[in-house]
């Protein structure tokens, strides 16, 4: 176990830099201190553990979201801004489990996290510690989506459903990225690990159902297609965005 401060970066980690954007993990002090940690922003916001500046970090987060993609209801912008976590929460894990065979131990209590930050999250992990590849589905799934979509719901009007189908959405886009580094860097194991554990990973009940099989076209809809000029996604349920219910804008 190595504590690290200001001290970059444990090599396997490292080496998740080349994967793009969505897969970098920053390791020791967060600069722009003091941050929440991913479980005290999932807390219940009476609890007062936040620093000042930021109250409640999943509200402060929706609506900083809300503001600069203009969406029409805070719902819209919980789930992008969910979406967008969760697919970093994904590239991270099953980067470094399909690259190094081995996963970062993602611990919320460890794991900082910069609300006011743009896209992709801004993750800073405070302790490097490993776990094996078994653990992904606990390191992920259950330790950090599952509370940050019972904080999110606590907080806004977003379905269950919307945000497990966003979390497989965000798995299936992290596979996707994986198998083009893997065959333009000529390492198909690479791919074909990704493939192999994300198919573990989609088999749980909560993600079970979220993506059709055979095209990985999810079954909701992330709500994108209600900010203005946003269209439907690459991978949604609907061919065009809907028309909006009667008395909704």
């Amino acid at each position: 176990m190595v504590l690290l401060l200001f001290v970059d970066l444990d090599p396997e980690l490292k080496a998740l830099d080349a994967l793009g954007g969505f897969f970098v993990l920053r390791t020791g002090v967060p600069p722009r201190g003091p941050l929440p940690t991913l479980a005290s922003a999932c807390a219940d916001p009476r609890s007062g553990t936040f620093p000042e500046v930021y109250a409640d970090p999943i509200t402060f987060r929706v609506r900083k979201v809300e503001q600069s993609i203009r969406a029409p209801e805070p719902r819209v912008a919980a789930s992008v801004a969910q979406q967008g976590l969760a697919a970093r929460l994904w590239s991270i894990a099953l980067g470094s489990a399909a690259l190094c065979g081995r996963v970062p131990d993602l611990d919320p209590e460890l794991l900082f996290w910069d609300p006011d930050a743009g896209a992709p999250d801004d993750l800073w992990l405070g302790e490097v510690r490993f776990r094996p590849v078994a653990d992904l589905d606990a390191v992920v799934r259950a330790g950090l989506l599952v509370p940050l979509s019972a904080a999110l719901r606590s907080r806004h009007r977003v379905s269950a459903a919307l945000l497990w189908g966003n979390a497989g959405s965000a798995l299936a886009g992290t596979v996707r990225q994986l198998d083009r580094w893997a065959r333009v860097h000529g390492r198909p194991e690479v791919g074909e690990r990704a493939r192999e554990l994300a198919g573990r990973l989609l088999a749980h009940p909560d993600l079970a159902g979220t993506l059709d099989p055979v095209t990985l076209r999810r079954r909701s809809c992330c709500l994108y297609y209600r900010v203005p000029g946003g269209g439907v996604c690459g991978d949604c349920c609907f061919e065009r965005p809907p028309r909006p219910a009667p008395g909704r804008p």
